[in-house]
């Protein structure tokens, strides 16, 4: 640019160098710095829940999703349909269309229940997995949580080349140009929405990626979340390496920890194999460090006021005085000790005066604190030793147990178990339990015998992923919008198992069939939205069923699950004490919830909102009741105003309800009424729910 604006100072017309100076700043205004890739044409989205009426924007099951068509006329059986683009009029069978949604136009989502679980009819924890396209999932989540989100984890498609994913409904392979920039696009709209959902002041976005792709996501996390600490981890995922033609095999892959506000991996317990134990003294318990100073700096003439006598009770090993330093001019042997004890210099291994690590002040304060103990005896000499701020601070933070107090008042702690240790690890991890083929292939097949998804993750490594951010958040939410096979909820009721903790899950997946499922179903002459279809795809025969699976403690058939979890022992065949849901994301008509007909359809969008307390609520058939109080589920809804009077006097007896839900078109009559509410959310049906709808399609 410093270039372009050198040229255009030397034009001589001012009117001719104004007008390009201005189109140039216009340019710019426009122009991507930082990484730069195509804006591709919007995505596009099959709505098959949605009716399709005179005015729809559909497309056919069995083309392409862009190629889209206005319904100008319904005939029975047959449409009448107007091509974009050219405007041409083309007559399609109505059973051969599907509405369809550009991203970014107004949609109106609702939840659809589908199936259940529950295996702790106690607990009010019920985690969901969502049947949808990703993007509109995000949109009504970011309705549901903006700003709540303790933990993102996701593992979105590698980008190989391969048909690991669509755009447009389209598989993108390696011969396609724009592949990269068309996944950039792809991931760019998601993860903007995801940030929205994240707390910004404490939570963490979780993004597994390998080498074809990790550049290009580096930049676009940087670029999006500016403001955020990022780290990239390398992980081993499968030791055996896999042989890649003309290149290196492949082991590992990359981690994307993006943290923001104040978070940061946490100290845990881990295996002795997360930290090497090479060039440590210590075995994983209290460190116990010289006082004595070695390495630089280490002489008396280096540090005078460091050089004092600290006076031992031979007798017992107490400390009894400790002396003033002295100048460097004095020799110690003409310094008197007290009588009767031993004094201890910093006498160097060659015979040579040293110098203490804290000063005499220091000294005795932290004498006070039980940081120092002696050890040796008169004969062969006695050693000080000393515990530093960051040995101290795990005692204080209570990762040791103490049993007692010495001599010198020196802390005596539990011996810990040396096969583990606190740590927060580096950023290579080689650990045995994050083999993929080991704990996600074999592991899925203990639950499917005959069911294959590809490239399943570790559940461990999930779990240590979500852990290191989350252990000291036991009711934390976290989601997973790219959910495959559902190792995510899997790791979040191991980790609750494990430590006692609330945590919720949210997972999202669309349910595509494979591209060899999808052939073999095609010359069926079976279409995507058929049941045949759908019962084939992801959502419903693979991350529903591992879900009931891993919470009820059996495979497919009802077997019991064989093995112990890693760490705990915990038999898989137990189970868990949680509880899931299943939805399907659908597609409400705008004018219909205005007016409350979409009311039982709204529910599930409802009992989430609220936290997700309690089984989904449901609604019988009929007349929309004037007011449901529900205190197994934290809420409560009027959608009478005329009720008000007892519906306030309901709500203010159950202590459970937190969550308010007022039906009412005015600004003035919903106020009045949620003033004189104590719970401390409450929301306008239904233009909350329409407005941010309505706003997010202008994005």
């Amino acid at each position: 640019m410093a270039a372009i604006n050198e040229l255009i100072s030397r034009i001589q017309d001012p009117e001719l160098r104004a007008s390009i100076q201005a189109e140039i700043d216009k340019l710019s205004r426009q122009k991507k710095f930082g990484l730069v890739f195509e804006d591709h044409i919007p995505e596009c989205t099959p709505l098959y829940e949605l009716p399709i009426r005179v005015g729809s924007m559909v497309a056919r099951k069995s083309g392409s999703i862009n190629d889209l068509m206005l319904v100008s006329a319904i005939n029975g059986d047959s449409t009448t349909c107007l091509q974009q683009g050219d405007g041409a009029s083309v007559e399609v069978p109505l059973t051969e269309l599907v509405a369809a949604a550009r991203f970014g136009e107004p949609i109106y989502p609702y939840l659809k229940p589908i199936d259940a679980v529950c295996n702790a009819p106690d607990s009010d924890l019920w985690h969901t997995l969502i049947e949808a396209d990703n993007y509109h999932a995000l949109q009504l989540l970011e309705y549901l949580y903006a700003g709540q989100v303790d933990c993102i984890y996701i593992d979105p498609p590698y980008n190989t080349g391969a048909k690991d994913w669509k755009y447009n409904n389209d598989y993108v392979d390696g011969s396609d140009a724009y592949r990269h920039s068309k996944w950039l696009s792809f991931m760019e709209k998601r993860l903007r929405l995801a940030k929205k959902l994240l707390n910004p002041h404490n939570s963490v976005l979780v993004v597994t990626i390998d080498e074809k792709e990790y550049l290009h996501l580096g930049c676009l996390l940087e670029e999006l979340f500016s403001d955020a600490n990022m780290q990239m981890i390398s992980s081993v995922i499968n030791p055996a390496n896999v042989a890649r033609a003309g290149e290196f095999g492949r082991s590992g892959e990359f981690i994307f920890f993006v943290m923001l506000g104040t978070s940061s991996p946490l100290r845990v317990r881990l295996p002795r194999e997360w930290v090497s134990s090479k060039g440590r003294t210590h075995t994983g318990n209290v460190r116990w460090d010289l006082l004595q100073r070695s390495g630089t700096n280490a002489r008396r003439v280096d540090r005078p006021n460091l050089f004092y006598p600290v006076y031992i009770n031979p007798s017992n090993s107490q400390i009894v005085g400790v002396g003033e330093p002295i100048a460097i001019d004095v020799d110690r042997n003409d310094v008197e000790p007290i009588e009767g004890t031993y004094a201890v210099w910093p006498i160097r291994a060659n015979g040579d005066e040293g110098n203490w690590q804290w000063g005499k002040e220091s000294f005795i304060s932290r004498l006070k604190q039980g940081r120092v103990r002696v050890g040796g005896n008169a004969d062969r000499g006695f050693t000080i030793y000393i515990l530093k701020d960051g040995e101290y601070s795990k005692i204080m933070n209570e990762e040791f147990n103490i049993i007692g107090h010495g001599v010198n008042n020196e802390i005596i702690v539990e011996d810990n178990d040396t096969n583990f240790v606190m740590a927060t690890p580096g950023d290579i991890w080689k650990i045995a339990s994050h083999d993929a083929t080991q704990y996600g292939s074999r592991l899925l097949g203990s639950i499917f015998a005959d069911r294959r998804f590809t490239f399943p993750k570790s559940l461990y490594a999930v779990k240590d992923c979500i852990r290191f951010f989350t252990e000291d958040k036991p009711n934390a939410l976290v989601i997973d919008f790219f959910a495959g096979s559902g190792t995510t909820l899997h790791a979040v009721n191991l980790l609750n198992a494990e430590d006692g903790g609330h945590r919720r899950c949210i997972m999202v997946t669309n349910n595509e069939v494979s591209a060899d499922e999808a052939k073999n179903l095609t010359a069926k002459g079976f279409k995507p939205g058929d049941p045949e279809w759908e019962e084939l795809g992801i959502a419903h025969y693979v991350t529903w069923p591992r879900t009931v699976c891993s919470i009820e403690g059996h495979d497919v058939n009802g077997n019991p699950l064989r093995g112990n979890y890693i760490g705990s022992d915990r038999p898989m065949s137990e189970g868990f004490k949680a509880n899931a849901a299943f939805f399907k994301l659908g597609f409400l008509d705008k004018a219909s919830v205005r007016v409350g007909r979409q009311f039982r359809e709204m529910l599930p969008t409802l009992w989430m909102k609220a936290g997700c307390h309690g089984p989904c609520p449901t609604c019988d058939e009929g007349a929309v009741p004037d007011m449901l109080i529900l205190p197994q589920n934290h809420m409560a809804v009027l959608n009478d105003n005329s009720s008000y009077a007892a519906f306030a006097e309901r709500v203010e007896q159950e202590h459970q309800i937190d969550t308010v839900y007022l039906v009412t078109d005015s600004d003035a009559d919903y106020r009045s009424m949620a003033k004189g509410l104590s719970a401390p959310h409450k929301y306008q049906l239904y233009r909350d729910y329409l407005d941010n709808f309505r706003i997010n399609s202008k994005r």
